[in-house]
Order: C-alpha cells, then structure tokens, then sequence
C-alpha cells in the first residue's frame, strides 16, 4: 500500500466532509429565511433540491469517473474542491431561492468527485487491503459528519451565512493541498480513452452488466443504498415520535452515530476481512445491518444497543467495494466508482419516497391501527434481500484472504460463480 498517496487522499476527503458537514445545521434554516418562516413550503423546497442535488449526483459521477481514467485523478479532485469552494461562497451569498438551486446543482456536480477519490483509492492500494482503506474513507465521512455541524452550529450563532463562507474557506483549502501536496495515482500506461458512451447513466448500467459477480453485487448494493435512506427519513422524527426525544438526545445520538462510524472503520473492517474474507465480510455486515433496523422498531434501550450492530453493515459495504474492484482493470476504476456512484444516487432518489410514505401510513388516523417501527422493518428485510443477492453473485474464491493470486484461484472456482444477469 502506498501509505503516502493513501493518507493524502483521506485528509482531501475528511475536509471535504467537514465542509460539507458545516453547512448542515444551517442550510434548512437558511431555506427558511427566504419563505418567511413558513414550514411547510421550506420543508418542500429543501425536499426538491435534496432531489436535484441525488440527479446531479446521478448525471455527473460516471462523467467524472470516467475521464479520470484518461486524465488522472489529480486534476479532477483539484477541480472539484475548486469548484465546492466556489459553490460555498454563492450560497453566502445567494439573495434569491433561485441562486440556492443554482448553488445545489454546483454542489451535486463538484461532490460527484468521491467516486475519483474512491479510484484513487484502487490505484495506490494491494486488493487485499482496499476494503480497509475504503473503511478509512468511511472514518473521514464519519469524523466530517462529527467535527462538521458542530462547528456549523456555533459558526451559525453569528449569522447564517457565516458556516458558508468557513466552509468555501476549508474547500479552497483543501485545492491548495491537492495542488502542492497530492500525487497522480493513475499511471499513464493504465490511462483508458474518453467516451460519452461509457460517461453517462446507461453506460454504466451496461459497465455493471459486464460480469455476472460485478452485476450482482452492484443489484446488492442499490438494494442497500435504497435501505440506508431509512436512516436519514425516520430517525429523527421515529425518536421524536415514539421516545418524545428532543433536539439535544437527537444530537447526542446522532454524535454516537458519526463516533461508530469512526471506530468500526478504523479498527474493525479490514481486521474482519483478513479473518472471515470479503464475501463473509458482505453477508455478515449486511445482516448485521438487518438486525440493527429490526432492533430500532424496540424498546429505547433496544434503539441505543441498535445503533453499533446496524453501523457493523459498513464492513459490508467496503467489502463489497473492494471485490467490485477486482472485476475491472486497472484503466476502468474511475469508470466503476463513477458507476457505484451513480447507484447510491439512484438509491438516494427512490428511498425517501419509499420510507416517507411508509412511515406515514403506518401511522395514519385512516386506520385505527398504528404501527410506526413497520418502516424498520422493511428497511431490514431489505438488507436481508441484499445479502442473499449478494451470495449468489459471488464465489468461494472472495473468501481468499491475504496477498495470494487471486486469479488462479477465480479460475478455479468459474465453475462454481453462478450468473444473476446477462
């Protein structure tokens, strides 16, 4: 592992997250400003641009992955922080609703670029160590979401506007370290030609299609993306509902959250995938998961207890990524993560629907019965759904643990992968 290369990616996605992290605790509130302190239609304006921010996400990851695998990793993460920095400072200073959109469809183009950051990642990493340094990915995201809106909410006791221009601060930041600090990962013999065939939504689709194990794990993976949108709709307003916690239990909870995040990524993923190997490490995580939102639909104790086995379903996730990685070559990286990007988007566009309408029916006065820890579960038998995907698509051979030479060993187990699409 090129440790160098790898630590200077992580600090370029940790102040990525922080930057992003900052504008939370003031973003809706800024929302708010412009309709007069009207609920509803704020509630229903940041609802579309959390929707515009997924499409763009959805539209702009496979074009930036893509020509990255023919200019390099480099200039696109310079280009991305250059541009969030200069997104940040619209917002500041956005006098209309129209200049926030504006500055949310910059926002979903710029921060497309953690699918570059995740091929740099495959670039500089052995295959048997990417699912531990994807889980450190996971800890920048995680510390980003900790130090982030806690720097917001105090930054926001001086105007609303202020965790903006902090936050373009830290993007602009962040360009210069990559400017002087951050290598090309990408060698130009391992560079592949632009395409506009493979640089959108459908290319990807057919990317995916590719090879059985890639489809089926990416089938996998959308499930899980459409279940982890459960966490994002219902955990603040099942609390609130159901435990009558208030905003301070909620941060509290929600800083328990970002803290897991940390701990399982740095010290838990990769030590669980030497010992157990990655397609283990994918079954096992994603049923942790699943018993983890089943647990939510409990008790308060049980809700506490559920939030480290539900965040175990990252070992899940970075396993599941690294044996994608396996499936491509060395000049489609930035092509696959593009791609995986685009699914988390597709993911993020359908489960709020999916989540919010169960979750308000099930507690609905049109019946007289109320049962509002029904969308845990579905979330739950999601991931369960997910896991078994999951298996089927891949083989034996994904249990290989350690620096071995895994392509005899995929060649001897062919016999055994069982397709899931064509």
């Amino acid at each position: 592992m090129r440790k160098p290369a790898l630590l200077f990616i992580f600090v370029t996605v940790l102040l990525d997250m922080v930057a992003l992290g900052i504008i939370i605790p003031v973003f809706n509130p800024l929302v708010l400003s412009f309709t007069h302190g009207n609920y509803a239609s704020a509630a229903l304006l940041a609802g579309v641009m959390s929707t515009i921010f997924a499409a763009m996400q959805f539209f702009v990851s496979p074009i930036l992955g893509t020509l990255s695998d023919r200019v390099g990793r480099r200039p696109i993460v310079l280009l991305s922080n250059l541009g969030t920095a200069f997104d940040y400072a619209i917002l500041a200073l956005a006098p209309t609703l129209g200049w926030l959109f504006l500055g949310r469809i910059l926002s979903g183009a710029t921060t497309a670029s953690i699918s570059v950051a995740s091929a740099y990642i495959a670039d500089v990493t052995p295959e048997d160590k990417r699912a531990g340094a994807y889980g450190m990915i996971s800890a920048a995201f995680g510390a980003g979401f900790v130090v982030g809106p806690a720097i917001g909410g105090i930054l926001g006791n001086y105007g609303l506007r202020v965790p903006f221009w902090v936050a373009g601060a830290l993007s602009l930041l962040n360009f210069l370290y990559g400017l002087f600090v951050l290598p090309e990962s990408l060698a130009p013999e391992n560079r592949n030609a632009f395409s506009w065939k493979r640089a959108n939504p459908l290319g990807s689709f057919k990317m995916l299609r590719r090879h059985a194990e890639l489809s089926g794990l990416a089938v996998s993976n959308l499930i899980g993306y459409v279940a982890h949108d459960a966490l994002p709709q219902l955990f603040v307003l099942y609390t609130m509902l159901v435990f009558a916690w208030k905003s301070s239990t909620i941060g509290i909870s929600l800083a328990v959250v970002g803290v897991f995040t940390i701990l399982i990524s740095a010290f838990v993923i990769q030590p669980v995938v030497n010992r157990i190997g990655e397609r283990r490490a994918v079954l096992l995580g994603l049923l942790f998961g699943a018993a983890g939102f089943c647990m939510y639909g409990g008790s308060e104790l049980l809700f506490w207890i559920a939030i480290p086995v539900n965040m175990l379903w990252m070992v899940a996730g970075s396993a599941s990524q690294a044996l994608m990685t396996r499936r491509v070559g060395k000049n489609e990286q930035g092509e696959l993560q593009g791609a995986i990007s685009m699914l988390r988007s597709v993911g993020t566009l359908l489960g709020p629907t999916i989540f919010t309408a169960t979750f308000a029916y099930s507690i609905s006065s049109l019946h007289t019965w109320r049962a509002p820890q029904v969308a845990w579960y579905l979330a739950g038998a999601m991931l369960v759904v997910a896991a078994a995907v999951a298996w089927r698509a891949t083989s034996p051979s994904d249990d290989v643990r350690g620096p071995v030479d895994r392509t005899a060993a995929l060649e001897e187990s062919s016999v055994a992968e069982m397709p899931v699409a064509e």
